[in-house]
């Protein structure tokens, strides 16, 4: 038996960058939450404490922030890309380059029921993401950028239901034909070239995700899903996989007749644990997969 170094990577996790526009009167902001993580021909760190190959991690985290500036965060996936391709480009040791990007959205305060120039409030939905790997160079480069978001609670209190399935000895859940279906989604998809607009792109998915969401008639979280990543793949040629993530946020009709008070599906006691939660991948059967380190998530927040 011999022991051996197996796969690693290092780099700078969560770096905040905030990137204000003060160019003219009207101020823009965009806030982010930076991640770099490296692979290359570093054994000799691991085996030996030999660092001649080794970029600080805080090289990484000052090119973060000095790129904020030079080349400014127009979208988080053109930014992941400029900073990934560079670190590959500059430094030989490495081959491989993954920036995972999470960016915090405001909205500005309204005065006198104008928008305010310099002041923002943060927004209270989800948290947009993207992950940009990087790998070789010149004509053999390969990146592959993965968009999307977390933590979008969304709710609908009727157009779900929950029966037919399987029961053994220890099933004591009810069949239900109207229900409220509730979950917290992750929804990552990933791009084969670039959207015209990352922007628009980001808020057009968003859309049909949450559109689908309301519309579909439930017959399960699992159905609602694969139906939630058809339409984006039927909507747009240049998404070829999204993944989802969905713990289903349980709401239990509460029992009110010891009170002598009918409870007609109005009143529920929201149960944040424990929960079942549902993953599914939906993708076109013709296209290649990515790279496997492309959904290798770095840090566990993209």
């Amino acid at each position: 038996m011999s022991i051996v170094l197996g796969p690693n990577r290092y780099g700078k996790a969560e770096s905040r960058v905030v990137r204000i526009y003060r160019d003219e009167a009207r101020h823009e902001i965009r806030d982010i939450n930076v991640s770099t993580a490296l692979r290359g021909d570093f054994a000799g760190a691991h085996l030996f404490g030999d660092q001649s190959k080794i970029l600080p991690t805080d090289s990484q985290k000052q090119t973060a922030y000095a790129f904020a500036k030079q080349k400014g965060i127009v979208s988080i996936e053109d930014y992941g890309m400029t900073l990934g391709t560079h670190l590959v480009d500059t430094v030989e040791h490495i081959d491989s380059a993954r920036v995972e990007i999470e960016e915090f959205a405001w909205q500005r305060v309204l005065v006198d029921g104008s928008e305010h120039d310099h002041t923002w409030i943060r927004k209270g939905q989800e948290t947009r993401t993207a992950a940009i790997t990087v790998t070789g160079r010149g004509e053999h480069r390969e990146t592959t950028v993965i968009a999307g978001f977390k933590d979008l609670v969304m709710l609908k209190s009727t157009g779900s239901e929950f029966t037919g399935f399987y029961q053994d000895p220890y099933t004591v859940l009810e069949p239900t034909n109207d229900r409220i279906m509730a979950t917290s989604l992750v929804a990552q998809w990933r791009f084969v070239g670039a959207p015209s607009s990352w922007e628009s792109a980001y808020t057009a998915v968003k859309q049909v995700l949450v559109s689908t969401f309301a519309t579909v008639h439930s017959l399960a979280l699992q159905q609602t899903l694969y139906e939630m990543g058809r339409a984006v793949l039927e909507e747009f040629d240049s998404i070829v996989e999204i993944r989802f993530s969905a713990p289903n946020k349980h709401h239990f009709l509460y029992n009110l007749a010891p009170f002598g008070i009918e409870n007609n599906n109005e009143v529920f006691n929201a149960d944040d644990r424990p929960y079942g939660l549902i993953q599914a991948t939906v993708l076109r059967d013709d296209v290649a997969p990515a790279p496997a380190e492309a959904w290798d998530s770095y840090t566990g927040l993209v």
